[in-house]
């Protein structure tokens, strides 16, 4: 019975996560102070809030929303609440509160406008109802789908909102632009795996959108999912306190995610497909905002998709939550490479996040604006790399020349000039250590923050100190001393209300969704301490599905803990009946290879179905019902028993504002 629990925790542990229902305590949040209230207010004279150009276009061609006020799925879960974002008031009427940036006030009330749009005769998109956009495309015969939204259930509606108003067609064909989830998690919705098997719909993806989209983040999902919780707001209200927007969209929808393989890839720009009668030509841009993505252009409608590669924001060169720097000169020159090719033919443009933009003049000018930002942050941090200044003086130094900033498409909504700026000079050098030897073997927080505390003359006086450079206005300092303190006294109350006083302000002053994001959930752990909410499944049926094992067995490789694991040397054979695979993992050394072969003298086994490996991870079922019934073998226990009990099992609510200690 004891290795029947323990091969149950090697199927179900990846995704298994805390499941306490905890109501969240909102009452200490405060005031914008006097400081934040002029730097707001700073922001107003720096941009043109008169010129309405945004919202004129944001609402054109609108022809309906949703009928009511939440959209549903089949249990009556909410998948998307129209009404939460009801407190940033009516488009540009409602003034900003003194506790938002006014620039992302902005920016939250055009992405709170929602519905059904015509972009021209033949190209239509639903927008608002998710963080991004789904666009159908008229072709001979039906609708042509680019981008899925993350939930089928939003996808869904998106279509039944398109029959109902304009015209009630089958669907003829698929674009995914990328590889990422918010792209292609409503394909379901929209369309069958067995259209898309059967070649009756076409369903077109840039090169290895398949193998990135299923792979991307397994790794390191745990801590990457953990951060998200921050970058989006997870456990924070929606209101003038709160979440406004994420930046990018207003928010991520949270209903049923769906994967299907694409029947046909695109591997090279300037290759040509027609799609029910309507020819795409396709720019790739592979390794810019996503490790799998295209962009193309329509000649019939001359309008070009710039996918998320270009944005009414400035992007991520690496995002809060944790991924793989991306190549900030790669996508300035895909954004070039765009113009060049089809900057004279395109009188529309859009893509799968924001609203469109019409006319050529209008379209080239944002265009080679936003290839600018990208390549001038790029630039001046490698001169002044090559100065010898490290990331923290590059970024605080960078600013964008005016006829950049000035631009409310190159605003800092989603990602930022300043932490681009230390994402670029991590692509070329680094960004554990800047060169320094004072910086090379540092000591860790905890120990680190004793020492300070003990420096600076104890934790009354720091706090002391803080509280005047808080009264000053000083919010950065603030945190970063008080941060000592909370590291070396986690229990320190007084210091962590004060930094999360401190943290908060820099919340209401942050012009990116994600910056405001982080600081007040920051703010709000300090105050309350981590609450342990419902997390879901990360991983879909439909990509548990796809789940290439020798990627889940790296998954594995991480949890091996060296301790447990001294001193063993086992192989154990996993074979899979019903797809004819066979796998093998050896542990030696205190580390797990794996193989998609058979070991000789292996001295353990696992003979199953694939189908049945998938109803567990989903929860669906457990290891030891699936012995019982027959539909799992297992040989020599004791083997299986021994390397179960070297796999540490990863916390989700784990600490980030104060130690994270076992």
């Amino acid at each position: 019975m004891k290795e029947k629990k323990l091969l149950i925790c090697l199927f179900i542990g990846l995704y298994t996560m805390s499941m306490a229902n905890t109501k969240l305590d909102y009452s200490k949040r405060k005031e914008a102070t006097k400081f934040t209230i002029e730097k707001n207010e700073e922001v107003k004279k720096q941009l043109d809030f008169s010129n309405q150009q945004d919202f004129i276009e944001a609402n054109k061609g609108f022809i309906a929303t949703w009928p009511e006020n939440k959209i549903l799925d089949d249990k009556g879960s909410v998948v998307w609440d129209f009404e939460k974002f009801d407190f940033l008031g009516l488009e540009e009427k409602k003034k900003s509160p003194d506790t938002v940036n006014p620039s992302l006030w902005r920016n939250a009330q055009l992405n709170k406008i929602n519905g059904l749009f015509k972009v021209t005769d033949g190209i239509y998109q639903v927008r608002g109802f998710d963080l991004g956009n789904i666009t159908f495309i008229r072709g001979d015969k039906g609708w042509i789908v680019v981008d899925m939204c993350t939930s089928v259930e939003i996808s869904k509606a998106a279509y039944d909102l398109l029959k109902k108003n304009v015209e009630d067609l089958p669907i003829t064909g698929v674009i995914a632009t990328h590889s990422h989830l918010d792209h292609f998690g409503g394909i379901k919705g929209v369309v069958s795996e067995e259209d898309i098997k059967s070649g009756k719909v076409m369903f077109v993806a840039p090169e290895n959108f398949y193998d990135e989209s299923v792979s991307e983040n397994l790794i390191v999902g745990n801590t990457m999912g953990r951060r998200a919780s921050y970058m989006y707001g997870s456990i924070l209200p929606n209101d003038e306190k709160g979440t406004v927007d994420a930046g990018l969209g207003k928010g991520v929808s949270v209903g049923t995610n769906t994967l299907l393989e694409p029947n046909k890839e695109v591997t090279k720009t300037g290759e040509k497909l027609k799609i029910d009668g309507v020819e795409f030509d396709f720019l790739m841009a592979n390794g810019t905002e996503a490790p799998s993505e295209f962009m193309f252009y329509i000649p019939k409608y001359k309008a070009f998709c710039g996918a998320e590669v270009i944005n009414r924001t400035m992007h991520n060169i690496s995002t809060l939550r944790g991924a793989k720097t991306r190549d900030a000169l790669k996508w300035s020159k895909a954004i070039d490479q765009a113009i060049q090719l089809y900057g004279d033919k395109s009188e529309i443009f859009f893509a799968p996040h924001f609203w469109p933009k019409w006319g050529n003049d209008s379209i080239n000018q944002m265009l080679e604006k936003h290839r600018d930002l990208y390549k001038y942050i790029h630039d001046q941090t490698l001169r002044l790399a090559n100065q010898g200044k490290n990331p923290v003086q590059i970024a605080e130094e960078i600013k964008l020349p005016e006829t950049l900033r000035t631009e409310f498409y190159n605003r800092d909504y989603y990602g930022t000039v300043n932490h681009n700026a230390k994402a670029i000079y991590d692509m070329y050098f680094g960004a554990w250590w800047d060169g320094n030897p004072a910086n090379l073997y540092k000591l860790p927080p905890i120990e680190a923050g004793k020492n300070y505390v003990a420096f600076m003359g104890g934790e009354e006086e720091i706090i002391k100190k803080a509280k005047d450079s808080f009264n000053k206005g000083d919010y950065r300092w603030t945190v970063e001393v008080l941060n000592h303190v909370i590291f070396a006294n986690p229990s320190n109350k007084e210091a962590r209300e004060l930094s999360a006083d401190a943290m908060e302000q820099l919340g209401y002053q942050s012009e990116s969704g994600p910056w405001r994001a982080y600081f007040l959930t920051g703010a709000q752990e300090l105050r309350n301490g981590v609450v342990k909410l419902p997390t879901p499944n990360p991983l879909s049926k439909d990509m548990i599905s796809s789940l290439p094992m020798l990627n889940f067995f790296d998954y594995l490789a991480v949890r091996i803990n060296p301790e447990k694991a001294k001193g063993l040397d086992l192989k154990i054979n996993i074979k899979f009946s019903d797809v004819n695979e066979n796998y093998s993992l050896v542990l030696k050394n205190s580390v797990l290879n794996s193989y998609d072969a058979l070991q000789k003298n292996a001295n353990g086994e696992i003979d199953l179905k694939r189908e049945t490996l998938n109803k567990i991870l989903m929860g669906e079922s457990t290891f030891e019902a699936e012995v019982k019934n027959g539909d799992i073998k297992i040989t020599n226990p004791k083997t299986i028993n021994g390397f179960m009990n070297t796999l540490d099992n990863f916390e989700f609510w784990f600490n980030i504002v104060e130690p994270n200690v076992k």
